[in-house]
């Protein structure tokens, strides 16, 4: 039996952004609140996830600028990257960042546990041996990289082991079809690795509006990476002279000097003893949720990449965390996130920013209701390239009504993931063409396009 001190109100499993922000904000209404992490604080977005990616993407757009500075008049531009002095000063910022978390939850009197959790009853989980109990718990332990289940799968790597190379691959083959696959590949490409993209089907970021999907792909043939489609692996085997993976039809790729498996994500559960707590799972692994993060056990709630929630994105797991604990200890009964109009950027080069339906999407719910604006253009980053090196643009609005409400929002080019943010605060405010038009441009901007479609 815990005594008084290991009681809680409440406790989160999962120190990573969503478990945090929860304990966090619960601890400023007043909650006794605990985190309990067996690794690094931070989860995967700090540690595996979207700090280092996007580091590594910061280094990767510099090679793409060191690059086109002939364009500007520069001569000799051609300085030698040295990959270990990056993945050292990335493990270092990310250090830094783990000791300010630890330093947030004791400032926010939130108690930090180190160790694997477990639940021996609804309201009791044991660490190494100690058992802790609470009136409510939130699972927050988020989703480990998957692997394809084929003959010599475990010979490749992971985005959490993309995140351990010593050294860049010189040859290599990124397998999947979603934003992980094609923002790891766009690195490695832009980085100076010989790149290979391979998809079981015709391309990927399949989920995207179709004219996102067509800027990638005519960006990728332009420049590289080059895309393997209708490439099913069957099998990894190492081979003279590098990996070779083989599809199902016969094909194979050689000489590889690294694969990286980017095939998806599986909900971190297995080894939480829900059963004993009464917790319902898919099939998959995932906790279901309703529309107020409550699991079948009213006390229990699950938020983030470990239930079925359309966006696996941190920002995504904060706020429902936050709004969680507002409503559970801040007073604010009808507090909780709404998933409706989310914006999210996909690290390529040139980024990827989408908020709101698709045109697909759109139709399907609205009919003939809905109005497409589209435009094309090589943005002023480009002006002064030659004519093979200029890369377009792509910008799509979704308008739905007489008032052609703005329902989608999608962006392909230069600063794409920087301007999204305040056009995606315009679509969840209902926000018309109109009112686009209406809107005084800034020139030369990419972002003027956005209100000067027509």
């Amino acid at each position: 039996m815990a005594d008084e001190a290991q009681t809680f109100d409440l406790i989160c499993i999962g120190g990573g952004s969503g478990g945090i922000a929860t304990a966090r904000r619960a601890a400023a209404h007043g909650a006794r609140c605990a985190v309990i992490e067996s690794d690094r604080l931070g989860g995967t977005c700090v540690n595996v996830g979207c700090v280092p990616k996007k580091i590594m993407w910061q280094a990767a757009h510099a090679a793409d600028v060191m690059e086109r500075a002939a364009d500007y008049g520069f001569s000799g531009v051609a300085p030698r990257h040295d990959w270990q002095a990056l993945v050292s000063a990335r493990a270092a910022y990310i250090e830094r960042l783990n000791g300010i978390y630890a330093r947030n939850l004791d400032k926010a009197e939130v108690e930090n546990i180190t160790g694997h959790a477990r639940f021996v009853d609804p309201h009791t989980v044991e660490v190494d041996g100690t058992r802790y109990k609470a009136e409510r718990f939130v699972i927050a332990t988020g989703g480990v990289p998957g692997r394809p289940a084929i003959p010599g799968g475990d010979l490749g790597i992971d985005s959490d082991g993309f995140f351990d190379l010593r050294d860049r691959p010189e040859r290599v083959a990124v397998v999947g079809a979603g934003y992980i696959a094609v923002e790891l590949a766009g690195v490695l490409h832009e980085l100076g690795s010989e790149v290979q993209l391979v998809v079981r089907r015709e391309q990927p970021l399949r989920e995207f509006d179709a004219a996102i999907q067509q800027a990638y792909l005519d960006s990728i043939e332009q420049g590289g990476p080059t895309l393997i489609n209708h490439f099913t692996p069957a099998g990894l085997e190492a081979a003279w002279g590098g990996y070779a993976l083989h599809a199902e039809d016969g094909r194979s790729l050689e000489g590889l000097d690294q694969v990286v498996w980017a095939v998806g994500r599986v909900p971190n559960t297995d080894t939480l003893g829900l059963d004993a707590a009464g917790v319902s799972t898919t099939e998959r692994g995932t906790v279901p949720v309703d529309d107020w993060q409550v699991t079948n056990q009213p006390h229990i709630f699950a938020l983030g990449d470990v239930t079925d929630n359309p966006y696996p994105l941190t920002p995504v797991a904060i706020a429902a965390g936050r709004r969680l604990a507002d409503r559970v200890w801040g007073g604010q009964p009808e507090r909780r996130l709404d998933y409706r109009d989310v914006p999210t950027v996909v690290f390529t080069h040139p980024p990827i920013g989408t908020v709101g339906l698709t045109e697909a999407q759109a139709r399907a719910e609205y009919g003939d209701e809905v109005r497409i604006y589209q435009t094309g253009f090589v943005p002023m980053d480009f002006a002064l390239a030659p004519a093979e090196a200029k890369q377009r643009s792509t910008m799509k609005l979704v308008c739905v009504g007489e008032d052609e409400r703005v329902v989608g929002i999608h962006l392909f080019g230069v600063g794409s993931d920087e301007m999204l943010q305040g056009f995606a605060v315009a679509v969840r405010m209902g926000a018309t063409k109109r009112d686009l038009d209406d809107t005084v441009a800034i020139h030369p901007t990419s972002a003027e396009e956005v209100v000067t479609m027509t």
